[in-house]
C-alpha cells in the first residue's frame, strides 16, 4: 500500500472575491464549513447498525474589521446588499486550490466595545455546493 504524502499549509496571501471586488485585506478569517448530517439506526441485535451520510450543506464564515466606507468596505457591502445572492471566490493561498460558491449576503455587526477594534463575524449560507478548482495548485 502506497503512503499518500502530507502537505500542511499556512494560510496567507489569500484572496476573497465577492462579485468582482477583492476583500482579503478586510478579513481575518474565511472558512468554507460543511454540515454533513448522518444517521444511525440500531436494531435489536449487536451487529445490527444501519448508517447513512447525507449531502453537505455549507456556510461561508467570515470575520474582520468593520469597514463602513461606501463602495469599498466589506461590512458596508454585506449590510447594504443583505439578502442578495452573489458569487464568491475563496483562495486560501494564492496559487492554490480555489473554491467558488454562491452565497446569500447578510447584514453584519455595527459598533463594538470601547477600546477594542470594531469587528464582525458572520456565516453566509451557501446555495448549492462549492466548486473546487485544483488546476492552479
Amino acid at each position: 500500500m502506497a503512503t499518500a504524502p502530507a502537505f500542511g499549509r499556512v494560510m496567507r496571501n489569500s484572496s476573497v472575491v465577492f462579485g468582482s471586488d477583492e476583500y482579503a485585506a478586510q478579513l481575518t478569517k474565511v472558512v468554507l464549513e460543511p454540515d454533513v448530517p448522518s444517521k444511525q439506526l440500531r436494531t435489536l441485535v449487536p451487529s445490527g447498525v444501519l448508517s447513512d451520510v447525507d449531502d453537505p450543506t455549507w456556510v461561508l464564515q467570515l470575520s474582520g474589521p468593520q469597514d463602513w466606507t461606501a463602495a469599498q468596505g466589506l461590512a458596508e457591502y454585506l449590510t447594504t446588499n443583505s439578502g442578495t445572492e452573489v458569487v464568491a471566490t475563496v483562495t486560501p493561498r494564492v496559487g492554490g486550490v480555489t473554491a467558488t460558491v454562491s452565497v446569500i449576503l447578510k447584514a453584519v455587526t455595527f459598533g463594538g466595545t470601547q477600546g477594542d477594534w470594531e469587528t464582525f463575524e458572520t456565516e453566509l449560507p451557501v446555495v448549492g455546493q462549492p466548486e473546487f478548482d485544483e488546476s492552479s495548485s
